[in-house]
C-alpha cells in the first residue's frame, strides 16, 4: 500500500461543488463565479468531462477555455479541485479503437452516448487517456489555483466489469500473479466439480453468461480482478500527475448501497486524502441512516483521519425510480451529518443545474428557479454555517465500537445459488448499525483483520468470507476481554469460497460455544417468534450449544424450539451469536444489553429521543472537542453538555434543547 505523496490542506471546512462551465456560454461564467462568493463557496471541481473540449481530436489540445475558467477561479480565491477529464472518452476515440468499448457478460457490446465507455483493461484507452493527463498536468500542475487533483470520476460506476478479449487476457494474467500455477488455481476453485478443471491458462474466461450457475470461485476472483484493474487505472494516471505536481490527488469514491464492484479497502491507501460521493438511496427502507453509516465507512477507509464529501446532491437526483426533493431542513441535516462523522469538505453534484443532457433534471446549488428560490437561499444559509465550522477541519472522530465490513463478504454472500436470495450481505450490516446507532453511540467500521484493541465492543454482522487469520484478530480481542455480537452466515467460507466444514461459522465456532448444522430461511414477509416475545425475518438456523448459554430461542418456524440468541465466555470476553433478522426495536434492545455490558456511552446523555431519530457524534480537536447533535425527529431533545453552540453563537451551561429538524454543534472548551 503506498504512502500518500502530499496531504490535502484547506483554511477550514471546504465548501462547493462540481463546476461544468463546457456546458454554458462564456458570459455566463463571470455571473457564476459572481454568485459562488455570494453562496461561500471555496472549493470547485471543474474538467471532471472535459476530454472533448480539451482535446478535440487526436493530439491537438486546446486549453483556452480551461485557461479562462481555472483564472475567473482564482480571482475570487475559490480553490481548484482538477479533474484529469478522462472519466468519459470522446467520440473520435471510440471511433478510431472500437476495441475499447466494454462488453457485458451477455456477450453485448455497451455503446458511446452515456459516460464511461471503456474497458478497464484496453492498452488502447489507457495511452490516450495517460496522454491527456500528462497534457493537463504539464500546464496545470504548479499553478497556484490547484488545491487537488481529481483523477477520473467515480472509477467503475458502470463499467467495473468488462467481458471482453482484453479483459480476459488481463484476467489471466492477474490470475498467473495470484496463484502461479493452472493446478492451484484449480484447486482453489473447486473445477473438480462439474467438469470445469482446466489444463491451460488459455481456457480461462471472465465469468460470462452461461446456462446455469457459474463457478463461485471464478466469479469472486473476477471481482478481486476487476476492483485491482480500475485501481491499477487510477495508479496510472496518479503517476503521471505525481512526476509532474506536487499537488494531492484522490478520486471519488461511491461507498453507498448500490455500489458493490470496488474494494475500497485496497485502494484507500493509494489515496492522498479520501474522498466520497453519496446520494440519498430511496429504495432502501432507511435511507437516512445507510447515510450515517456511509460517512463513518468513508472514515474507516481514511483510517480515522478527516476525509472529503465530494459530492452529494442538494435535493433530488435523476437516476431513481421516483426522485424526491429534500424536506425543509434536509438539506442541511444530511451535509452536517457528514461532517459530523468525519467530513472536512461539503460539496454538491453540481453547482449549475444542467438544461441540456441526462442530468438535467438532477438538482444543483444554483437551480433552474435561479436566486429566488427556496434551494438557493437554503444553498447560501448552509454556506454560512459552514464558514462557521473552520475551527472543527482536522479533528477526529471518536468512537468505542468497531463494525467489521468487507467487500469480498459482500461478492460472496450475494453470489448464484446462496440459501436465500431474499437476504443480501447489506441487510445485516444496515441492521446492526441502524440498531446501534439508535442508541446514539458511535461506531468506526473497519477492515476484517484490523487492530481492534481501541474498542470496547465489535460488531461482526453477517461476515460469510473470512480469513482464518482475520478470525483469530476477532476471537483473541475477545479472549482478552471483549464483548462481539457475530450474526448468522458468518464464517461461511474462507478466502477461496471454500466453506469451513464442522459446522458454521467455521473459525468462529469455538469462540461462540455454537455449532450451527443447517440453514433455515425463512420466506419474505413471514416472521418467526422468539420465547421474549421478540420477533425476526428472513433467516433461522438450526443448531445446538456446545459452551454457549443460550439467551433466547426459536418459538416457532423452521428452527422451532432451537437457539436464537446465544452468549459465551470466551476467555475474559464474551462472544455473541444471533441467528434471525431481529425487527428493528427487538434489535435495538439487543443492542441496548450489549451496549451497557461493554460499558459503552453515548458523546453526551440525551432525553426525549424515543424513537431514535437523534443523532451524536463527538469530534475531537488538539484544543477542544465538538459535539454534533442532529435532530431527525419531530420533537425536541435535550443535551447534557456545556459550551458553546457555533451556529447560533449562544453559552450553554449544563442543558441545551435541539429543536425538532434542527443541528446544534456545541464547541466543548477541553477535550474529553
Amino acid at each position: 500500500m503506498a504512502a500518500p505523496a502530499h496531504a490535502f490542506t484547506h483554511d477550514g471546512i471546504a465548501f462547493g461543488g462540481d463546476y461544468n462551465p463546457e456546458q454554458w456560454d462564456p458570459s455566463v461564467w463571470e455571473e457564476d463565479v459572481t454568485l459562488m462568493r455570494e453562496a461561500g463557496v471555496d472549493l470547485v471541481a471543474i474538467n471532471i468531462f472535459g476530454w472533448a473540449g480539451v482535446e478535440p481530436r487526436d493530439g491537438e489540445f486546446t486549453f483556452a477555455s480551461l485557461d479562462r475558467i481555472i483564472e475567473l477561479l482564482h480571482a475570487a480565491d475559490i480553490r481548484i479541485n482538477l479533474g484529469t477529464g478522462t472519466a468519459s472518452p470522446p467520440a473520435w476515440l471510440t471511433r478510431a479503437h472500437p476495441e475499447i468499448l466494454p462488453i457485458a457478460e451477455d456477450g453485448t457490446t455497451r455503446y458511446p452516448g452515456g459516460r464511461q465507455a471503456w474497458c478497464p483493461s484496453s492498452p488502447a484507452f489507457r495511452a490516450a487517456a495517460l496522454s491527456l493527463v500528462r497534457a493537463v498536468a504539464e500546464r496545470y500542475g504548479s499553478h497556484p489555483a490547484v488545491a487537488l487533483w481529481h483523477v477520473s470520476n467515480e472509477l467503475g460506476c458502470h463499467n467495473s466489469l468488462c467481458y471482453c478479449d482484453q479483459s480476459a487476457a488481463a484476467f489471466r494474467l492477474w490470475l498467473r500473479a495470484r496463484y502461479g500455477s493452472v493446478d492451484a488455481l484449480n484447486a482453489a476453485w473447486g473445477t473438480a466439480f462439474w467438469s470445469q478443471t482446466y489444463g491451460d491458462w488459455e481456457e480461462i474466461l471472465p465469468p460470462r453468461a452461461a446456462l446455469s450457475a457459474r463457478n463461485p470461485g471464478q466469479a469472486l476472483d473476477f471481482h478481486r480482478f476487476s476492483s485491482d484493474e480500475l485501481l491499477d487505472h487510477y495508479r496510472a494516471e496518479a503517476a503521471v500527475i505525481r512526476d509532474l505536481s506536487d499537488v494531492p490527488v484522490t478520486t471519488n469514491f461511491m461507498v453507498a448501497a448500490h455500489i458493490e464492484n470496488m474494494d475500497y479497502w485496497q485502494w484507500a491507501g493509494e489515496m492522498d486524502i479520501v474522498a466520497n460521493d453519496h446520494y440519498l438511496d430511496y429504495r432502501l427502507g432507511d435511507p437516512r441512516t445507510e447515510l450515517s453509516f456511509a460517512a463513518d465507512l468513508s472514515r474507516g477507509l481514511a483510517l480515522g483521519a478527516p476525509w472529503l464529501l465530494m459530492e452529494h446532491s442538494a435535493g433530488a437526483v435523476n437516476w431513481q425510480p421516483i426522485n424526491f426533493p429534500k424536506s425543509p431542513g434536509q438539506m442541511l441535516r444530511n451535509s452536517l451529518t457528514h461532517v459530523a462523522r468525519g467530513a472536512d469538505a461539503v460539496c454538491f453534484f453540481q453547482w449549475r443545474a444542467s438544461v441540456q443532457g441526462s442530468e438535467k433534471f438532477h438538482s444543483a446549488m444554483l437551480p433552474h428557479a435561479g436566486t429566488g428560490s427556496t434551494l438557493w437561499h437554503d444553498v447560501v444559509e448552509l454556506g454560512g454555517i459552514i464558514s462557521k465550522l473552520d475551527e472543527v477541519a482536522g479533528s477526529r472522530v471518536v468512537a468505542d465500537i468497531a463494525l467489521v465490513f468487507s467487500w469480498e463478504s459482500w461478492w460472496a454472500a450475494d453470489a448464484e445459488s446462496r440459501p436465500s436470495s431474499a437476504l443480501g450481505y447489506l441487510d445485516q450490516v444496515h441492521a446492526v448499525y441502524a440498531a446501534f446507532a439508535a442508541l446514539h453511540v458511535t461506531i468506526d467500521v473497519v477492515a476484517p483483520g484490523a487492530d481492534l484493541s481501541a474498542y470496547r465492543l465489535v460488531l461482526v454482522p453477517g461476515l460469510h468470507l473470512v480469513r482464518d487469520e482475520e478470525a483469530t484478530v476477532i476471537n483473541d480481542w475477545i479472549s482478552a476481554g471483549g464483548t462481539a455480537l457475530v450474526t448468522f452466515f458468518s464464517g461461511i467460507v474462507d478466502e477461496n469460497d471454500r466453506v469451513w466444514t464442522g459446522g458454521y461459522t467455521g473459525p468462529f465456532r469455538d469462540a461462540l460455544g455454537i455449532a450451527v448444522e443447517e440453514f433455515a430461511p425463512v420466506a419474505p414477509g413471514a416472521r418467526v417468534s422468539l420465547g421474549s416475545g421478540a420477533a425476526g425475518t428472513l433467516w433461522s438456523e438450526r443448531m445446538h450449544v456446545t459452551t454457549a448459554e443460550v439467551v433466547d430461542s426459536f418459538a416457532d418456524g423452521p428452527a422451532a424450539g432451537g437457539p436464537a440468541i446465544t452468549r459465551n465466555r470466551w476467555g475474559s470476553g464474551n462472544a455473541w451469536y444471533l441467528s434471525t433478522l431481529l425487527e428493528p426495536q427487538a434489535y435495538r434492545s439487543l443492542a441496548q444489553e450489549l451496549v451497557s455490558a461493554a460499558g459503552v456511552e453515548s458523546p453526551v446523555p440525551v432525553t426525549g429521543d424515543s424513537d431514535g431519530a437523534v443523532e451524536i457524534v463527538r469530534r475531537r480537536g488538539d484544543i477542544s472537542s465538538y459535539v454534533f447533535a442532529i435532530n431527525h425527529g419531530s420533537t425536541s431533545v435535550q443535551l447534557q453538555v456545556s459550551g458553546t453552540e457555533l451556529i447560533t453563537g449562544d453559552n450553554t451551561v449544563a442543558t441545551l434543547e435541539v429543536p425538532p429538524g434542527a443541528v446544534r454543534i456545541i464547541r466543548e472548551e477541553s477535550a474529553s
